[in-house]
C-alpha cells in the first residue's frame, strides 16, 4: 500500500501527479494534482487501477473536500499535435498550475517530469508507492471515467460508457463500422487506418 513517506521528507506542501488515458484511442489525457492534509488524509487511498469505480467516486468525492485539488487536460487535438508524451506532460503542468499555488515538490508518477520550474521527482510506480500520487491517480481517472460516460451519449455505439476509449472489441468494430468521432486520436494506428479505410 502507498505511505506518506515521500512527502514528509519536503519541507512546505507537496504535489502528488499522475494522469489517466494515454492509452486510449480516443478522448483527453487528464492529469491530476494532490496535496494532501496530513491531518485529513482519506482512507484507503490506492492506486486507482486496484479500486473499483464507486471507490474512486467516493475517494475523489472526499479528496475535494480536505485536500488541495488541481485538474489538467490536454485536448484530442493536443495529442494529436504535440504527440501523446507531451500531451501528457502539458495536462500535469496544467493541473500543477489549477492548484493556484506553488508547490515546494512535485511527486509525479512515471519516469520523467515535465518541463517545469517546479522543483520535481519522478517516481516509477508511484501510485502504489507514495499517498499523493494514488490520490492523484484515483482524481484523474475518476474524472476522465465520468467524461467517457457523458462522450458515449453523444457518440454510441463505440462502449466508452466501458471501455472508456481503449481497444476493446466493440470499439475497434464499431471504428470499422461508424468510422472515428471527433473525439478520436487521428494519430494513433488504427484511428488513421480506419480514416484510410473511409
Amino acid at each position: 500500500m502507498p505511505d506518506y513517506s515521500r512527502e514528509v521528507r519536503h519541507s512546505g506542501p507537496v504535489a502528488g501527479v499522475d494522469e489517466a488515458g494515454r492509452g486510449p484511442l480516443a478522448g483527453p489525457v487528464v492529469a491530476a494534482a494532490v496535496v494532501l492534509d496530513p491531518d485529513c488524509i482519506p482512507e484507503g487511498l490506492n492506486d486507482s487501477k486496484q479500486l473499483s469505480a464507486a471507490k474512486r467516486a467516493a475517494l475523489c468525492a472526499r479528496l475535494l473536500e480536505c485536500a488541495k485539488v488541481g485538474v489538467g487536460i490536454a485536448t484530442v487535438e493536443e495529442i494529436d499535435e504535440l504527440n501523446i508524451l507531451w500531451a501528457t506532460m502539458l495536462a500535469m503542468t496544467r493541473a500543477v498550475d489549477a492548484l493556484g499555488f506553488a508547490p515546494a515538490m512535485v511527486l509525479v508518477d512515471g519516469n520523467r517530469c515535465p518541463r517545469w520550474h517546479h522543483k520535481s521527482e519522478a517516481v516509477i510506480g508511484g501510485d502504489a508507492l507514495c499517498l499523493s500520487i494514488a490520490a492523484a491517480s484515483i482524481v484523474a481517472k475518476h474524472r476522465r471515467d465520468t467524461m467517457m460516460l457523458e462522450y458515449d451519449l453523444i457518440y454510441p455505439g463505440y462502449g466508452w460508457a466501458s471501455n472508456k476509449g481503449y481497444g476493446a472489441k466493440v470499439h475497434m468494430e464499431a471504428l470499422r463500422v461508424q468510422g472515428p468521432t471527433p473525439l478520436h486520436r487521428k494519430s494513433f494506428a488504427p484511428v488513421a487506418q480506419a480514416l484510410l479505410d473511409l
